[in-house]
């Protein structure tokens, strides 16, 4: 391997670290509809415009969304659908985490291990 060439784990973790923001999953999750204003993502996301623009940006620079103007309106939208898919993926997962630690969470409270009844 040469030494500019950067391991394939190296990329996913750096891609995986590029998506660790709560900001950017949001807009990803919002542009699965298809192309949104920036008007529009601010309005559901409800963060500071300049926040949103720093966000945009993280996401433009890695290709995963890509930007349109039409005068003085920017169109934002998802640069290919296998985003939305990694979303949807995400979501099974976690979906499945959740429901196992409820399981969990139930047996626990059920076999008397010990753990102390939450209060009303």
């Amino acid at each position: 391997m040469n030494r500019t060439q950067v391991p394939l784990y190296q990329a996913k973790a750096e891609f995986f670290r590029m998506l660790g923001h709560p900001v950017r999953i949001r807009v990803l999750e919002l542009l699965q509809d298809g192309p949104k204003p920036v008007r529009e993502l601010l309005a559901d996301i409800e963060v500071e415009p300049s926040s949103l623009s720093q966000q945009l940006a993280v996401l433009r620079r890695a290709g995963i969304v890509t930007a349109a103007r039409g005068g003085s309106t920017v169109v934002y939208e998802l640069a290919g659908g296998d985003v939305a898919e990694l979303l949807r993926a995400a979501r099974r997962i976690l979906v499945e985490l959740l429901a196992g630690r409820e399981d969990l969470l139930t047996q626990l409270r059920g076999s008397g291990a010990g753990v102390p009844e939450q209060a009303s």
